[in-house]
């Protein structure tokens, strides 16, 4: 990478609570949002379900509302509100707001796995329920997958490159690395990238009890009683930005992306590969300069489920060898949940932040160790670290892979 490139901005909103750094001090003190939470398709569905799941709680934008004096919850569907109200505070702590280089200067890429399904089921519901062709006028645009990225474009004057990107569970991996390059080619000097999602709804959970993917109780990344992942809602925004134009300003610099890896299975639509998974990883740690790295944290992907936890923890090995060992390894699921589009860019921001504070979150809901994940997991309570670099790791149905290199 030519151009270096700042962290000058987080924003973050999901089970945990509202707010980057209330993200970072629940996953840190080892709060859960995870939760039994009635899936009611109403009066048309089947019987309502329980299953665990991690969701935001409702008046999440009252923050934002008040400081842009104006609703947006309405217009909006909750994937995009989630990726509005992220975008909102990562501005606000880069000191961006109303700044001169959002009008051309600026991109908006963000990641989303599914985009506007809360809408999207109720438009089922007046359609084949109620069986009528009369729809809210706004059902097109909220459904749309690019919805957040106008939302935010049209909220903050953003004039330069605005489009969303969708490709499962890495789509804001994905965006982060998109928007990081841009600025490197010269077609932006900030970069506004994360993701959202808002697919814990009645028919999509159906659809992901359909392919035995969910838990049963809770999110228990690499412990061997570990039965699925669980799913969640939420968003998280990076602020990118290049260094040279951060430091001119007098912008905090609160880390620094330094590089990633991308890779393609190419093998099963929902079963992991190793050397895919490795792949990634070994680009991200060639391209982030972290071979001679003393200590990394990584944030795995972690889904809870037993193929994804077993083909990480052998990618870690893999990669790093005999020093795996001294690799700190988080998985934050545990704790959030699967947000899937927005998932790689809430780790990101409680990396940044772990790595700031010297502390590793642990991994909740442990119980047990499995031999086939033996690695440098951090369990019990947040571990103090040394390291000043990590890595984000977002591997998604489709064999679609992205490990991000960050410093901080």
């Amino acid at each position: 990478m030519t151009r270096r490139i700042a962290i000058t901005g987080l924003g973050a909103v999901s089970a945990l609570g509202v707010g980057a750094h209330g993200n970072w001090e629940a996953a840190r003190e080892g709060r859960s949002g995870i939760a039994p939470t009635l899936f009611d398709g109403g009066q048309y569905g089947p019987d309502p379900v329980t299953l665990p799941a991690a969701l935001t709680a409702d008046g999440f934008s009252a923050g934002f509302e008040a400081r842009h004096g104006r609703k947006v919850s309405a217009t909006l569907d909750r994937f995009a509100h989630l990726a509005l109200c992220a975008a909102g505070e990562a501005l606000d702590q880069a000191g961006l707001v109303d700044h001169p280089a959002l009008a051309q200067r600026t991109a908006i890429v963000l990641g989303h796995g599914q985009g506007g399904q809360e809408t999207l089921e109720k438009s089922y519901e007046r359609y084949f329920g109620l069986k009528t062709q009369r729809m809210h006028p706004a059902t097109v645009p909220k459904i749309m997958v690019s919805g957040a990225v106008s939302a935010v474009a049209m909220q903050f004057g953003v004039h330069g490159p605005v489009f969303a990107v969708s490709s499962a569970c890495a789509s804001s991996a994905h965006a982060l690395v998109q928007g990081a390059g841009l600025i490197q080619t010269g077609l932006a000097d900030v970069a506004i990238v994360g993701g959202s999602e808002a697919i814990a709804t009645p028919g999509c959970m159906s659809g992901w009890m359909a392919i035995q993917a969910l838990a049963g109780e809770t999110c228990r990344p690499f412990s061997k009683d570990r039965d699925g992942m669980v799913m969640a809602d939420g968003g998280a925004v990076l602020i990118l930005e290049d260094y040279a134009h951060a430091e001119a300003r007098g912008a905090e610099i609160l880390g620094e992306f330094l590089g990633a890896g991308m890779t393609s299975d190419a093998f099963h639509i929902t079963q992991p590969s190793l050397e895919g998974t490795s792949g990634a990883m070994r680009q991200a740690v060639a391209n982030g300069g972290l071979a001679n790295a003393e200590e990394v944290l990584i944030s795995a992907h972690g889904t809870g489920t037993p193929l994804n936890d077993k083909n990480e923890a052998a990618s870690i090995l893999a990669v790093f060898g005999e020093d795996a060992g001294r690799h700190p390894v988080i998985a934050t699921k545990s704790a959030h949940g699967h947000l899937i589009g927005g998932s790689a860019a809430l780790q990101a921001v409680i990396a940044l932040q772990a790595l700031k504070a010297g502390f590793a979150p642990p991994i909740q809901n442990f119980s047990e160790a499995d031999p086939e994940c033996a690695v440098a997991l951090v369990t019990g309570q947040a571990r103090p670290i040394t390291a000043r670099h990590a890595l984000v790791n977002a591997f998604a149905f489709g064999g679609l892979n992205v490990c991000m290199a960050f410093a901080a």
